[in-house]
């Protein structure tokens, strides 16, 4: 039983709430989430366990992660610029890897949290505008249906407090439930996976170290393949792991969440193609071809097959999934980037044979 804690501001450099803690290494394992009250009654976490001795040492919730930005842009630290926005906030920032200019989906205006503020043609949430008392969370305005979808997130804002996160969610995901409490809201229950800017995997409110951690101005791939029912995370484009398996036959909707006050996150890419032969081949020329930055440049096609290619499935040729390394200064915990190439290649196969 925790004593409450009235709303307060978190703001970078103002420590409002307390951090989470890292787990460790060797297994899943279920621990407090120190969520807080926004009322002034007591509140009491009835799912928390006893705390795991082996936990690493935790990240100050105050404090942004810095260092793990997908380009070497000296504004990272501004907030971006939105006409819409408030004053305060317009400030340009960088468009590194923002190239596309069709979106397979935007984020819903009406299936979100109170606490935030779509911008940026409802491709930009914006989290806790003045100060944050609790979890804030919205879902893409399209059901993934079958076939292949894969999507990026940029932290357009500086990345600290209980949690930040990218992930999916079936529709019974109750997106303003916890908004008087901080907590990992993606991952809480068996209808969602959420990845934390800490590094941690959540699901059925276990999380397991997964990645090294993420900040302002990192990009958060996402690849749900519903055909071989395996969800994929990217971090700066570079495959960071399979986090999921047989999700097969299940609906979902992309979904981010904040507890910071003043924070953001916006889609910069959203595709979707069907599970085809012509999907297939171009998966496998990836894997083929993964040190460029594009399989189609170092193909001797033709301009126009080239161009319907792009068109189609450039997302699939442009995928990189040659692990990543985490660096021994920004990584929160072990990585299992190494299973990410095989443990796709084997699903796929695997899929294959029975068809």
């Amino acid at each position: 039983m925790g004593t409450a804690s009235p709303c307060v501001t978190q703001a970078w450099g103002c420590p409002a709430e307390p951090s989470g803690s890292s787990a460790s290494p060797a297994a899943m394992a279920r621990v407090p989430s120190h969520e807080h009250s926004c009322s002034p009654q007591q509140h009491s976490d009835s799912d928390s366990e006893p705390e795991f001795s082996s936990l690493s040492p935790s990240i100050p919730s105050a404090i942004p992660v810095t260092g793990e930005s997908y380009c070497n842009c000296e504004n990272q630290s501004e907030a971006p610029y939105c006409s819409s926005l408030h004053a305060l906030h317009r400030v340009r920032d960088c468009r590194c890897g923002e190239e596309d200019e069709y979106f397979d989906w935007v984020w819903d205006e009406l299936n979100k949290s109170t606490a935030t503020l779509l911008t940026c043609d409802n491709r930009k949430v914006n989290f806790h505008m003045e100060y944050s008392c609790g979890t804030a969370a919205i879902r893409g305005n399209k059901e993934l249906a079958e076939g292949q979808h894969f999507w990026e997130i940029k932290m357009t804002s500086p990345v600290y407090g209980t949690d930040m996160m990218v992930g999916i969610g079936t529709s019974d995901v109750n997106l303003d439930k916890y908004r008087h409490t901080f907590c990992s809201l993606l991952g809480k229950d068996e209808d969602s996976w959420g990845l934390s800017y800490t590094g941690l995997l959540h699901h059925k409110g276990d999380k397991t170290n997964f990645s090294s951690r993420f900040g302002q101005g990192s990009i958060i791939g996402v690849h749900l393949d519903t055909w071989h029912g395996t969800l994929t995370f990217f971090k700066n484009r570079k495959c960071i792991g399979v986090a999921a398996t047989k999700l097969q036959n299940k609906k979902f909707y992309p979904m981010v969440c904040s507890t910071a006050a003043k924070s953001s996150m916006k889609v910069i890419r959203s595709c979707a193609s069907r599970t085809s032969l012509q999907y297939l081949c171009c998966f496998r020329l990836r894997q083929l071809l993964p040190d460029y930055v594009d399989t189609l440049e170092v193909l001797p096609l033709p301009p126009g097959l080239k161009q319907v290619l792009h068109n189609k499935l450039g997302w699939v040729l442009s995928m990189n999934y040659s692990t990543s390394k985490p660096s021994s200064s920004s990584s929160s915990g072990s990585d299992s980037d190494s299973s990410c190439g095989s443990d796709a290649e084997a699903c796929q196969r695997k899929r294959c044979r029975r068809t």
